[in-house]
């Protein structure tokens, strides 16, 4: 795991790469590598590619990037881990090649490209963000894995194209623009993230989950999708649901001993929920020594939040973990607010950010390098209690597609002022759009209209954040074997929520403090085998996650296994009738006050509702902007 960044001069005539800028952008993120860094611009100044280095497989400094095939033609920086690259090497090495120069799996993945070319990555089972410079082409590509595990930002101006593993890499460079993206903002305010392609930052996009870009010196860079979810799914309708669980609990081991190959000392996040505790108890199976377990919870008792950590000690315990535990209180929720807008990059609008950023700070004080985390299993198993509810309107909806939608406009309407959740469904249903955008979505259309000053009104009069999926159903159309509505809330969550919120929020923090941590379900051949279950067996009951619960029984305690689903979350609605809330307002207030996207009396209303998680989706953005707009300074110093 690693931080990346490079330039490419797309012109002859342009400036050459300045090898000292590029160290600057590099040593921004070197929180992403502390163990190393390494720079190389070729002899004509057309490229240069830059790494910081977080030592995980091969330690030694033989495997340290950029990395050079030994004939000189291809160059390489790569963030992240290819898990089969035992194999990958035991392919190669039948195929003839003997000129091995690490155990790394770095170099693997060059000499697999050389070998296959992009081809490769059909080959790949991991996460991964890289650049290949190919001299003999004069072609850059960059490539983001399949699901999006891992970031990776690109820029073009100046005659030049500059990547790199966090947007602040690119700030670095000062004749990188820094404005507000204001499509991008319209997105978040429906979103709680700006979908890729864009970022919040207008001319920074971000390369989608699953998609290669591909630049030739001189020429336009394409960007094309090399893998999609449906890519390989089989319909399974003639299974048995006990068949079924048996083959994911088959899928789910491979996933978790995969995720154990390294160099260095591996943990489990453990909620004591069914997907970490399911990590947890595959992990030791095959685990030598006791497992390092790591829980979280917050100083007193909250209604909105209440702490779940003796379910985690009841995992622990059944496994005989090493385990930690760390409480949370208000006071290091303030003190972290600065660290936690500089480490995001973007607005990543969901509090959940400081949990994972103190647990993987405990994690990397009590030695581990390397984490398993549990995304992906609600995606893939239907375990949001709020999906269901949907699906039972969508249902309705079906049926009645006139009358129904009326009335049930009607009643919603009188229920909440039309303004909730379900009523924009209806709304969504009316207009002739898809119903569902993303599991993780903020203010409804009417709030939003309402909150975006008369300027934003204006400009995108007419629009709408469903434009931001349009893509993906159109994916969704011409791939499902089973077009289901809960097919489609798995599909587009992994398109958009899981790689630009989820997994945004677990790299970031746990970057932020060198730590880097993988995700066992989302490995690609368990989110295929998810999709090739047809819907009636992962509804079935009316049970949240029924095949996975069914697939663990035996694994894990059945007090596990049958608990209320809470989720992981942060008491905001406390906190912010404490000494929050006026820390958020001062810094909302200072944001109306040095830009004109927002308008005033909505948001005051916000507070005048007390309405906590509304206010930190605004704090959020203004914080962003001061931090990234209006008062931007690199870091500064000698790096490690």
């Amino acid at each position: 795991m690693c931080g990346i960044v490079g330039t490419l001069r797309l012109r002859p005539d342009a400036e050459p790469v300045d090898g000292t800028l590029l160290a600057k952008m590099r040593d921004q993120m070197r929180h992403r590598g502390p163990d190393g860094k390494g720079l190389w611009v070729a002899g004509d100044g057309g490229i240069g590619l830059a790494h910081r280095r977080l030592a995980i497989i091969d330690l030694e400094t033989r495997a340290a990037q950029p990395m050079h095939c030994p004939a000189g033609r291809f160059v390489m920086t790569f963030n992240g881990e290819i898990y089969n690259y035992r194999e990958l090497r035991s392919e190669l090495e039948e195929l003839g090649v003997r000129d091995w120069r690490t155990r790394s799996d770095t170099e693997v993945l060059l000499y697999a490209f050389r070998q296959w070319g992009i081809a490769a990555l059909e080959r790949l089972r991991g996460m991964f963000a890289f650049a290949i410079w190919d001299e003999l082409e004069e072609t850059l590509w960059l490539v983001r894995d399949r699901l999006g595990i891992k970031p990776l930002y690109y820029a073009e101006q100046n005659d030049r194209l500059s990547f790199a593993s966090e947007i602040k890499a690119l700030l670095v460079d000062p004749s990188q623009p820094r404005r507000m993206d204001e499509t991008g903002l319209f997105h978040y305010l429906s979103l709680m993230t700006t979908p890729a392609p864009m970022t919040m930052f207008a001319g920074i996009s971000k390369l989608e989950a699953g998609t290669w870009l591909k630049v030739r010196r001189g020429a336009t860079p394409v960007v094309q999708r090399w893998w999609d979810a449906w890519s390989d799914v089989q319909m399974l309708a003639d299974r048995c649901a006990d068949d079924l669980a048996e083959t994911i609990r088959d899928e789910l081991e491979t996933a978790v001993r995969y995720r154990g190959v390294s160099d260095v000392p591996v943990g489990i996040f453990l909620s004591g929920g069914i997907d970490s505790s399911t990590n947890a108890a595959l992990f030791a199976q095959s685990h030598q020594g006791r497992v390092k377990t790591f829980s979280i919870g917050y100083e007193g008792e909250h209604t909105s939040y209440r702490n779940e950590l003796h379910y985690a000690r009841r995992m622990a315990d059944t496994i005989g973990a090493d385990h930690h535990e760390v409480r949370l209180d208000i006071d290091q929720m303030i003190d972290f607010l600065p660290k936690l807008i500089h480490l995001q990059d973007e607005p990543i609008a969901d509090p959940v950010c400081i949990p994972v950023y103190y647990l993987s700070k405990l994690a990397r004080d009590n030695g581990v390098i390397v984490a398993q985390v549990g995304e992906g299993a609600d995606e893939l198993f239907a375990g949001y209690p709020g999906w269901h509810r949907l699906l039972k309107l969508a249902t309705i909806l079906d049926r009645s597609p006139g009358i129904g939608t009326a009335l049930a406009g009607a009643g919603l309407a009188a229920i909440g002022r039309g303004d909730g959740a379900l009523a924009e469904a209806v709304a969504r249903r009316r207009r002739g759009e898809v119903t569902f955008w993303s599991g993780a979505e903020t203010f409804t259309t009417q709030r939003k209209q309402r909150l975006m000053s008369r300027r934003l009104r204006e400009a995108f009069d007419g629009r709408s954040s469903a434009e931001a999926v349009a893509g993906i159903r159109a994916r969704f159309e011409a791939g499902a074997w089973e077009k289901s509505h809960l097919n489609w809330m798995t599909y587009v969550d992994l398109n958009l929520r899981l790689p630009e919120l989820l997994l945004m929020r677990v790299d970031k923090m746990s970057m932020g403090v060198s730590l880097e941590c993988r995700v066992p379900f989302l490995d690609h051949r368990l989110v295929t085998l998810a999709l090739s279950i047809p819907t009636h067996l992962k509804l079935a009951g009316n049970t949240t996650k029924y095949m996975l619960k069914k697939a663990v029984r035996g694994l894990i305690p059945d007090e596990l296994i049958d608990r209320r689903k809470q989720g992981f979350g942060v008491p905001v609605q406390e906190w912010f009738l404490d000494r929050l809330g006026p820390l958020l307002e001062t810094e909302i207030n200072a944001f109306l006050d040095a830009s004109d996207v927002l308008d005033r009396t909505a948001v005051e209303a916000v507070f005048r509702r007390r309405d906590a998680m509304a206010v930190w989706w605004l704090y959020n953005l203004a914080a962003w902007h001061r931090h990234f707009i209006r008062e931007w300074r690199p870091a500064t110093g000698a790096a490690p």
